[in-house]
């Protein structure tokens, strides 16, 4: 009788913490892949530190490109930048002003906490000042210069407080998702 009363007065308590332990697994589960968003104003923001960047092409020409302006791609999950970029050099008379464009996919460098642009894509260099053939030329360069000046450039570092919960959660930052409204880095659990 005293082993019943024992269970009895006892069972709601183990009742309630099972239910806990059910919510917090349930609870667990619908945050299986919790995310940390950065909108498109903060990764302007990171990216404008960055330029004015120059990259010659062959000791010919000093390309001078500006702080890119980013675009939002989420149907290709990509960014996009339009930048300004000013030629000068001994190949030619004077400077001129163009355009570039190119697109880009991000990757997480777990060694600074920082997302990258990687996958560069050159969209067109143009300077409407510049002779077709010269133009041709320098989009002939336009790979390289993509390369150059946005390889592995930083768009964002997450500070150790914005990781903090997720590490200790046992989670790491996964899958860059760009949406409508900035990027989405995804959290997954951590590989041993």
């Amino acid at each position: 009788m005293l082993h019943r009363r024992r269970f009895l007065s006892t069972a709601p308590i183990g009742l309630a913490l099972g239910g806990a332990a059910l919510v917090l697994l349930t609870g667990r589960g619908a945050l299986a892949q919790p995310s940390y968003t950065v909108p498109l104003e903060q990764l302007q923001e990171m990216v404008s530190t960055k330029f004015p960047r120059s990259v010659p092409v062959q000791g010919l020409v000093d390309l001078t490109l500006q702080a890119p302006r980013l675009r939002l791609l989420p149907e290709v999950n990509r960014l996009g930048a339009a930048m300004v970029v000013d030629a000068a050099g001994a190949a030619l008379r004077r400077g001129h002003a163009g355009t570039f464009d190119v697109e880009f996919a991000l990757r997480y460098e777990a060694s600074d906490r920082s997302l990258r642009a990687h996958q560069i894509k050159l969209g067109r260099l143009d300077f409407p000042t510049l002779k077709p053939a010269v133009n041709d030329l320098l989009n002939a360069y336009g790979p390289v210069l993509a390369e150059q000046s946005l390889r592995e450039v930083t768009l964002h570092q997450l500070r150790p407080q914005d990781t903090a919960l997720f590490d200790g959660m046992g989670l790491q930052p996964g899958p860059i998702t760009v949406t409508a409204k900035g990027l989405t880095v995804a959290f997954v659990n951590k590989q041993p």
